[in-house]
C-alpha cells in the first residue's frame, strides 16, 4: 500500500495510540482538520490491506489488580492444537492464546495460553481448568510466571 500525506498524518497523531475518549476517530479527525468519514475510512482501508492487522486496547493488568501472571504452555497432539486453542482462547481468564512450533528436544510445547489472576490461588485454579479442559490430551505443560512487567506500545513507524 502507498502512503499519501493523510496516511502520514493519521499515522504520526496515532503513534502512542487512539486517544482514550468515548469517540477516538471524532479527536483525531478534529486535531487534523479532516472529515471523520475520511479518517474512519483511511483506518479501513490500512486494515483491509494489512497495514493494520487489529485495532484494541492493551490493558495493564498489574494496575487493574491481576498481579499474578502466567504464560502456560502444553504439549497437545498436534491434529488438536486448533481445536484447544480455540476453547482455550475463549475462557475469560485467558487474554491471548495461540499455537507455536516446537523446538524438540528440549522444547515440547505447541500451545501457549496466557492468564492473569488476582492471587497465586485464581491462577492455579485457571491451570487447572485448562488441563481438565485438554483431558488425555495434555501431553505435558509448565507454566512460565511474569515476574515483573514488560512495556507494552502499540503501532511503531519511522515516519517522522
Amino acid at each position: 500500500m502507498n502512503f499519501d500525506e493523510i496516511d502520514l498524518m493519521i499515522m504520526r497523531a496515532t503513534q502512542t495510540g487512539l486517544p482514550i475518549v468515548p469517540q477516538p476517530y471524532h479527536a483525531i479527525a478534529k486535531q487534523l482538520n479532516l472529515p471523520v468519514e475520511l479518517i474512519m475510512a483511511r483506518f479501513a482501508a490500512m486494515q483491509e490491506s494489512g497495514v493494520i492487522r487489529r485495532i484494541g486496547a492493551v490493558p495493564n493488568h498489574y494496575k487493574l489488580g491481576y498481579k499474578f501472571n502466567g504464560m502456560t504452555v502444553w504439549n497437545v497432539p498436534d491434529k488438536y492444537v486448533d481445536l484447544f486453542g480455540k476453547k482455550i482462547g475463549e475462557l475469560p481468564f485467558v487474554s491471548h492464546c495461540y499455537h507455536r512450533p516446537r523446538h524438540l528436544p528440549d522444547w515440547n510445547y505447541n500451545l501457549f495460553a496466557m492468564v492473569h489472576g488476582k492471587s497465586q490461588e485464581d491462577v492455579n485454579e485457571q491451570i487447572e481448568t485448562i488441563a481438565k479442559l485438554l483431558s488425555d490430551c495434555n501431553l505435558g505443560s509448565d507454566v512460565l510466571y511474569s515476574t515483573r512487567i514488560l512495556k507494552k506500545t502499540g503501532f511503531r513507524s519511522n515516519v517522522s
